[in-house]
């Protein structure tokens, strides 16, 4: 024995002998087992297996996450959890809507709703924001955020609207997408919402999201990402889907900790930031 060192000596209580067993590490893409007892939440069985099988390490299983029977099944769940949704922002006209929208761009609803009624009893017409500068409408639009920009394009749309179409907001694509403030989320809104049109699919923070974490698209991109929905979800259904995945994700799949353990969909969803799943999960489906 080196000099010096000393041999560790066994304890006198007997501890040592008693060896911990470091509890086993979960495979990755392992299931997640359910809480159980008192700190469990309840969870709805809609069935007793996933209804598209999930790929196995290699990927061989043939997985499809919009195959037509997993997009029919995401639809029938959504219509039975929201059979009647519109859209939260409050108006009564489709130019009311449309000035809502625009201000809806990085706020609430909830913040926009607060704001709109005051907004249109002093400017009741479009006809009224057309003679008004952004500057007598950016201390109405405050506290919605991005006052100054918001203003700017809610007047110049007006202008627009009262020199080009005769003081009515056009129900055509091509024509909302020619004013001020008006991007394809918002001409979705109006067309959709007030003309009935299904033009496209609204892409806002909760779709862009709940598409992702459903993996109905893999895109980032607004734009890639509609155009992906376009294809696979039946064009009837373009706005009344995106209502509901709208509603979808503020009540259930929140950003940050979505509440799976509540959520209709959740044992056809592998999202990987689940918070409580009985399926595999998917590293790439967030």
């Amino acid at each position: 024995m080196p000099r010096g060192i000393t041999p560790r000596q066994p304890a006198r209580t007997g501890r040592h002998e008693g060896i911990r067993k470091a509890a086993p590490r979960q495979r990755p893409g392992a299931l997640r087992a359910p809480r159980t007892g008192k700190s469990a939440r309840p969870h709805t069985d809609y069935s007793a297996a996933p209804l598209v099988p999930a790929a196995n390490k290699r990927g061989k299983t043939g997985y499809n996450p919009t195959a037509p029977e997993r997009i029919q099944e995401i639809l029938q769940r959504l219509n039975a959890l929201y059979p009647d949704v519109t859209c939260a922002l409050h108006h009564q006209s489709a130019w009311e809507l449309l000035v809502a929208t625009i201000l809806s761009a990085q706020s609430t609803d909830v913040r926009v709703n607060m704001v709109t009624p005051e907004l249109f009893r002093k400017y009741p017409t479009v006809q009224d924001f057309a003679a008004l500068t952004p500057e007598q409408v950016q201390p109405d639009v405050r506290s919605t955020g991005f006052f100054r920009n918001k203003s700017k394009s809610v007047v110049g749309a007006a202008k627009k609207i009262v020199s080009d179409f005769g003081g009515q907001v056009p129900d055509q694509m091509n024509e909302l997408l020619s004013l001020p403030g008006v991007a394809r989320k918002t001409a979705n809104v109006v067309l959709g919402t007030w003309f009935k049109k299904n033009e496209g699919v609204v892409v806002d923070t909760h779709v862009h999201r709940i598409s992702r974490r459903l993996e109905l698209t893999r895109n980032e991109d607004p734009k890639k990402i509609e155009q992906d929905l376009m294809q696979i979800i039946p064009r009837e259904t373009w706005t009344l889907f995106s209502h509901q995945i709208i509603w979808h994700g503020r009540k259930l799949c929140i950003a940050r900790r979505p509440k799976c353990a509540e959520c209709p969909l959740e044992n056809i969803c592998h999202a990987a930031d689940k918070t409580w799943s009985t399926v595999e999960i998917h590293k790439n489906a967030k």
